[in-house]
């Protein structure tokens, strides 16, 4: 991650005293601009996106994507897919292998959004079976390398097996998902290296399912830090079936990504944490309310940089609080002052909050909710009692 991110102005909230700290705020400016500088690097053709939405969680940023053209989606959990459907997403995939009542309820989300083309992951028979009889698509899930989910990459004839299964069972083979999220190398040269090496793997295999006469109408791969990788693979541009990427944190960005898309690619912070320094609990060091159960610390310590403040290095956290080494000679933060953190890891952060501040021009717009932060309810409704995410 970065080590120090300089101020500007127009992160600055100019009527602070009504806010509760710690607060999520939003600054649509840049998600616009974040938008843009992505779409720029897909030639200005938003059919090329599948946006994750994990990061974006508000549906004010759903619906900001929407009316910039983009409405292939990708998700992770049902309250997100319900999300997306109600934002106005045309084509959700979602990108999670679902069993038992997870998969019923995702059944109840496709019927109750019909215009919508729900797609699901799937790497066995017998995830695959589950969705006979639906109207969802299937994509099958490789795993490139990160070993998390999917057919390994080095067994192609079983991935090619299985899509012969689920085109004979009667079920719409919609393409491949290969997320190749452990390349996070700083150096981009070598991650771009990485990357193309294993996009040459996947092309075999999409070539082996075309062999067997059977089209593969759709591949996505790449997060954010292999967002430039893709983009840069040619043989992508030249395939006979629609390429997509999937990158969700540029959305937002974070300390994490700025180190590995630097500011060549023009990406701005468009989310910080707003937080007050509440100790001064000896020489040194200065505390403010904001833990990890404010900002992640799933990605390690430091958990944040403090924009503006490189003679602060956040310590490690505990639930509420977010201790700060100040640096030798430097004059820290009083008590009360109000900080800027720019996270390490903006995902699960932006997802401990239940609402967001709207910030244009230094003016606290509006209170939007964090819409599809969680989870649905565990325990399945009646097919008949659709509830809105609203």
């Amino acid at each position: 991650m970065i080590g120090e991110f300089a101020w500007d102005e127009a992160y600055r909230v100019s009527d602070f005293d009504d806010v509760m700290t710690p607060a999520l705020a939003v600054y649509p400016k840049f998600i616009a601009s974040n938008i843009e500088r992505t779409l720029a690097l897909l030639d200005g053709d938003a059919n090329r996106w599948r946006v994750h939405i994990k990061t974006a969680k508000l549906g004010f940023t759903l619906r900001m994507m929407v009316e910039r053209g983009i409405h292939n989606f990708k998700c992770a959990t049902t309250l997100e897919l319900l999300v997306a459907c109600e934002c106005g997403a045309t084509d959700v995939l979602l990108a999670y292998p679902s069993m038992g009542a997870n998969a019923r309820r995702v059944r109840e989300v496709a019927e109750q959004f019909p215009a919508v083309r729900v797609s699901v992951l799937v790497e066995n028979e017998q995830q695959a079976t589950q969705w006979r009889g639906s109207r969802l698509g299937v994509f099958v899930d490789i795993n490139s390398g990160m070993n998390r989910t999917g057919i390994e990459e080095g067994h192609g004839g079983a991935v090619i097996e299985l899509v012969r299964a689920i085109v004979a069972s009667g079920l719409e083979f919609r393409g491949l998902h290969y997320y190749d999220g452990h390349l996070r190398s700083t150096d981009e040269i070598e991650r771009t290296k990485s990357a193309h090496h294993g996009y040459h793997r996947l092309m075999e295999i999409e070539k082996g399912i075309e062999r067997i006469g059977i089209r593969v109408p759709e591949v996505i791969t790449a997060g954010t830090p292999t967002l430039p990788c893709a983009a840069s693979f040619a043989e992508f541009r030249s395939a006979s079936f629609v390429h997509r990427i999937s990158p969700g944190t540029v959305i937002y960005s974070d300390a994490s990504m700025l180190e590995q898309l630097p500011e060549k690619y023009g990406y701005r912070p468009a989310v910080l944490v707003m937080a007050r320094v509440v100790s001064h609990p000896r020489e040194g060091i200065v505390t403010c309310d904001a833990g990890h159960k404010t900002v992640s610390a799933d990605s390690g310590i430091p958990t944040c940089v403090v924009v503006g403040h490189p003679e602060l290095t956040p310590l490690s956290p505990s639930e509420e609080h977010l201790p700060m080494q100040v640096a030798p000679g430097a004059t820290g933060p009083q008590v009360g002052d109000v900080l800027y953190l720019l996270p390490r890891h903006i995902c699960p952060t932006v997802n401990n909050f239940d609402d967001a501040l709207l910030v244009r021009d230094g003016a606290i717009e509006a209170v939007e909710k964090v819409t599809a932060r969680g989870r649905e309810m565990p325990l399945l409704r009646s097919r008949d009692a659709f509830v809105s995410a609203r």
